[in-house]
């Protein structure tokens, strides 16, 4: 029963490192044709794939945890889902109901530790309950603001007969006249601003088409929070920018002009507000989103709760046409149309690996992405201009680009997947490669060696003028890959990226190509030898 809730509800695959907690969960995933069951290589890989799913597709995917302290290594990615806004519905093992010590724990409550992290957290008391308490799960992990809900189940509760209906997701719908009234409010805000500035952030994506038209009609310029730069089309007119890390301050500027902010479905979080510097005081802010938390600021601040694909619909309906000089200037503003400054260099520089890749890859290419230095290159110089096509966790998680990247071709497996992903974090979760082979998911991953912790390195180049602790050892990730049925491929000059690429795109097997890149190279604008100083004081 529980499996055809899940089903009937549109998941569609389950993420595990296979324990005894759920055995015959397991078996009945077998017999349903609509569920694939993905077995990984380690927890925490799995929960990054269940996380990707449920952020390309808009639905959950199950992510199943046995008993024990593995369990906590779901963390990391059961948190990425909470940052992120993502739906996923965690199943955990838990000790069987019939047990010697009554009521007394007889092992720690994994459960609370996942409390923080989670949407909504429950314990099944009786077996009978359990499909009904999927059924919650699903739906408070799809209503209002998106995340993880966490179900914990006795191991012994699999087992028990059920013959009750079906339990069905109580998923909550639009309130047609809340929403007309809001959109009537927005509209007169729009009518008597000058210069008004949206946000796209991650609730957006799913109402892109929506927001492209109310953008075009309504004159706004429009910005990609951080991290969300598939929300809108960065090739588009009215694009403004991506409010990421170390961005040029002249893609500030629609920002710093703005009168009116609407935040569609996006975080303000430290990076996408940059430094907690926007909006500014003076500006009126009009936050856009199911569930979304009003800030902390002294400027006019409105809320409306809502699901924003709708809201846009009537919000276009009933504005009044407004032509607007647009305020970002398309041509100079956008940093991927600045080619980077690459002479002397010892080996590859990023940003040639970047450019390389976007240039030989379809346009629908998904693209997963670590945090660190070398993210910012791929968001700087790759153009993203069709939809769900980046997949990279909002806040520091590292070893999520290459999990993201074989649940996104499993979830699309007619679509090119590329992830992105620097030396130390291919080490944490690459061996997932060899899941790749066995599931035949023919992804490619674009792995960047640079022999550094390179967003540290810079940090301690700064403030103490010295490294300490940051160096990495060489590591031959194409012979690695091969080892596990991969193709691998080895690049030490610009004028073999393209090539190789080429062919990786024509293998019917998982790709690994190890490039070499310049280590004096760590962020776009920043070459590491240039923060050492020789003189310091005090």
């Amino acid at each position: 029963m529980v499996v055809r809730v899940l089903v009937e509800a549109g998941v569609r695959r389950a993420y595990t490192v296979p324990g005894d907690s759920f055995l015959e969960l397991l078996d009945a995933c077998q017999f349903e044709p609509k569920l694939s069951l993905v077995t990984a290589r380690s927890e925490a890989g799995t929960a990054f794939m269940a996380e990707a799913e449920g952020k390309l597709r808009d639905v959950p995917a199950l992510l199943l945890g046995a008993r024990g302290p593995g369990a906590i290594s779901l963390l990391a990615g059961v948190h990425t889902a909470y940052q992120d806004e993502t739906p996923m519905v965690v199943l955990l093992g838990a000790r069987p109901a019939l047990n010697l010590t009554g009521g007394v724990p007889d092992e720690p409550d994994l459960i609370e530790s996942f409390r923080p992290y989670a949407k909504w957290v429950a314990r099944a008391g009786t077996a009978v309950e359990t499909p009904g308490l999927i059924a919650e799960a699903l739906a408070e992990a799809q209503t209002g603001r998106r995340g993880p809900a966490v179900l914990a189940v006795p191991t012994d509760f699999w087992v028990a007969p059920f013959d009750g209906p079906v339990p069905v997701p109580a998923i909550t719908p639009d309130r047609a006249g809340a929403l007309l009234r809001s959109a009537d409010e927005v509209a007169a805000l729009l009518a008597d601003s000058r210069y008004p500035v949206a946000i796209a952030g991650s609730r957006a994506r799913p109402a892109r088409e929506e927001l492209i038209a109310v953008a075009d009609k309504l004159g706004l310029s429009v910005y990609n929070a951080f991290r969300r730069q598939d929300a809108f089309p960065e090739n588009h007119a009215r694009y403004a920018g991506h409010l990421g890390i170390g961005i040029p301050s002249r893609q500030l500027d629609a920002l710093d002009r703005a009168d009116l902010v609407l935040s569609v479905g996006a975080q303000l979080d430290e990076v996408t507000t940059q430094n907690y510097r926007y909006p500014l005081p003076s500006q009126t802010l009009v936050l856009i989103g199911s569930g979304v938390p009003a800030p902390r600021r002294s400027g006019l601040t409105f809320r409306i709760d809502c699901e924003i694909g709708p809201f846009l619909r009537e919000l276009s309906g009933i504005a009044e046409p407004r032509t607007r000089r647009s305020s970002a200037a398309n041509a100079v503003t956008h940093t991927f149309m600045t080619p980077p400054d690459t002479r002397g260099n010892a080996l590859v520089h990023p940003a040639e690996v970047v450019r390389a890749v976007r240039k030989v890859v379809p346009e629908k290419t998904v693209v997963t992405v670590d945090s660190g230095s070398f993210a910012r290159f791929v968001q700087r110089y790759w153009c993203f201009t069709e939809p769900n096509t980046q997949l990279g966790p909002a806040d520091r998680t590292l070893g999520y680009a290459v999990p993201a990247a074989i649940a996104a071709k499993l979830a699309s497996p007619k679509r090119t997947v590329v992830a992105m992903v620097a030396d130390n974090s291919m080490m944490i979760t690459g061996p997932e490669i060899e899941t790749a082979v066995r599931y035949r998911a023919p992804i490619i991953v674009v792995v960047v060696q640079n022999g550094l912790f390179g967003e540290v390195a810079m940090h301690q180049a700064r403030t103490h003028g010295r490294l300490s602790g940051v160096s990495l050892g060489a590591v031959d990730f194409a012979a690695w890959a091969r080892t596990f049925g991969a193709v691998g491929y080895t690049i030490e000059s610009p004028e073999q990226l393209e090539p190789t690429i080429g062919r990786a795109l024509h293998h019917q097997r998982p790709t690994v190509i190890d490039v070499r890149t310049d280590p004096d190279v760590i962020d776009p604008d920043v070459r590491l030898s240039a923060l050492f100083q020789t003189d310091r004081s005090g």
